[in-house]
């Protein structure tokens, strides 16, 4: 089975990883009230999401309350990693240079970026080969 989050399931994750565990009447209003979201969904397509992405094993149901709490299985930054990977892979033959050469030059970076990706850099050239 594909473990992929699709979009619709990222946003629901960026969720669960800002908010901690929450019911889907809290995600569905996170979402509804979110500018960036792709769409207003619906409450019971959040629910249904939900329930896929629990079959995929993304989260995980608490049934013991009247309210389902659901909380992501997996962590942010091990998913964004994955994804980054594949990005790199797919569209850039493997290459993580060409990746964040594309990514930094797709829009203006501000000071507070640009001094995080410095500092970042020093510390990979700090480590041993």
């Amino acid at each position: 089975m594909n473990t992929h989050p699709t979009d619709a399931e990222l946003e629901i994750l960026t969720v669960l990883w800002e908010r901690g565990p929450s019911t889907v009447r809290a995600i569905h209003d996170v979402l509804e009230g979110a500018a960036e979201a792709a769409a207003a969904r619906r409450y019971t397509t959040v629910l249904k999401l939900m329930q896929n992405m629990a079959q995929k094993g993304l989260v995980e149901r608490d049934e013991r309350g009247r309210a389902h709490v659901y909380r992501a299985v997996v962590s942010g930054d091990s998913t964004r990693r994955r994804l980054v990977e594949e990005l790199a892979e797919k569209a850039f033959g493997g290459s993580t240079l060409g990746l964040a050469l594309q990514a930094l030059s797709s829009r203006r970076a501000t000071p507070d970026e640009i001094e995080q990706v410095r500092d970042m850099l020093a510390a990979l050239g700090d480590e041993p080969e």
